[in-house]
């Protein structure tokens, strides 16, 4: 379980950011994890690393710039779906996107080639985003492998993905996305530091959404402890592990910020990393 919220405007207001993303990685607690850093084998991509045994390598989330580009992917599970006996893992799909440059990997040629051969996965939403030159509309995109669909979103417009399709979003989704939304019009030409706060109070919040119908049919155990935007379900030592925010202002300077937790106790101690990052503006 993941839940992200993100604005891409490849022309924002003076001010303003190309992008503003806050996100919750929702995982084991045990799970074997690199916090962000700069990728040794592609040092223009920003992001963690699972290093899950038969796992290594892939990312639920990274950001990458080449070429006057930025490329951001996420992964989020779709809860509730068939496993498939011989499905392949999905850790690779963000890693493949932002780590190569060449014309086949951009977001147009990626999608489409992923959509032909997406069935062979574990079910998946993978939200992805181009931001270019400001003569350029920011693209953006949903794939969806249950069932397959390919869906492009507007510039400048804020939305929220979780771990269902888009158009029958968590209740948690729905009320983060307006809150999000509010948040970017009333501090969305603020200082890193204010925009920040906001965005990471949202990532931690524990008011359940529940009931939620569609939440419950695809989760029927687990789905209460589901439902808030910030999860932690004891029993399982599960829950949201990580909360980032990444933000790329107008001259093209992007701020990666992740609160993750150094052991297996939310409560417990938690690390921050702030990687600052200028990159030469493009116009």
């Amino acid at each position: 379980m993941c839940v992200i919220f993100f604005c891409a405007d490849s022309n924002p207001q003076p001010g303003g950011y190309k992008l503003i993303l806050a996100s919750n990685r929702d995982e084991y607690f045990a799970r074997a994890t690199r916090s962000v850093s700069k990728w040794p084998n592609a040092d223009h991509v920003y992001g963690g690393v699972d290093l899950e045994p038969g796992r290594e390598g892939g990312t639920w989330l990274a950001i990458s710039h080449s070429a006057g580009f930025f490329k951001v992917g996420a992964l989020l599970n779709l809860t509730g779906e068939p496993k498939p006996r011989d499905a392949v893992g999905r850790g690779m799909i963000v890693a493949d996107y932002v780590s190569r440059t060449d014309e086949e990997h951009d977001i147009l040629n990626y999608n489409r080639n992923l959509l032909k051969d997406c069935t062979k996965y574990t079910a998946f939403n993978f939200a992805s985003i181009e931001i270019g030159p400001s003569t350029q509309p920011a693209r953006v995109n949903l794939l969806s492998n249950k069932p397959p669909t390919l869906e492009e979103f507007r510039n400048g417009e804020c939305y929220g993905f979780g771990n269902s399709l888009p158009h029958t979003p968590f209740e948690k989704v729905r009320h983060g996305r307006q809150e999000f939304e509010t948040i970017v019009k009333e501090h969305g030409d603020s200082s890193v530091e204010m925009l920040t706060n906001n965005l990471m109070e949202l990532l931690r919040k524990k008011h359940k959404f529940w009931p939620d119908v569609e939440l419950k049919r695809r989760a029927p155990n687990w789905g209460e402890g589901l439902s808030s935007i910030n999860v932690h379900i004891e029993e399982h030592a599960y829950g949201s592990r990580t909360h980032t925010v990444i933000l790329v202002d107008s001259q093209n300077k992007m701020h990666f910020i992740e609160e993750t937790m150094t052991g297996l106790d939310p409560n417990g101690e938690w690390s921050r990393t702030h990687i600052e990052k200028d990159f030469q503006a493009t116009n």
